[in-house]
């Protein structure tokens, strides 16, 4: 009788070990992966939508306005005449909104 009582005990306690298990699991999807993976699809719009003419800021944290695109590259004016050639994927943010937040 007493091993059977047990063997009862020590099931309820792997269940519950594997509904806590289960719960972090969950927790650290919505508070860890869910968030990034939704940064990383707004960034990729962002990207996408960028136009002549939009103010950037790049990961270097250079600020120029956009004077043309040719695919996966684009060209910021800097300053008077000066433009730089860089990759669309090194672009961090709109001016606009950086200096919005301010």
């Amino acid at each position: 009788m007493l091993a059977i009582l047990l063997q009862a005990a020590g099931g309820s306690a792997i269940t519950g070990n594997l509904v806590l298990i289960g719960g972090i699991i969950v927790i650290f999807y919505f508070f860890m992966i869910r968030p990034q993976q939704k940064k990383q699809k707004d960034q990729k719009k962002f990207l996408d939508e960028i136009n002549k003419g939009d103010m950037v800021v790049t990961m270097g944290g250079i600020h120029g306005k956009v004077a043309s695109i040719e695919g996966d590259t684009l060209f910021l004016d800097v300053d008077k005449g000066t433009k730089l050639k860089i990759e669309k994927s090194s672009i961090s943010m709109e001016a606009s909104k950086k200096y919005a937040d301010k």
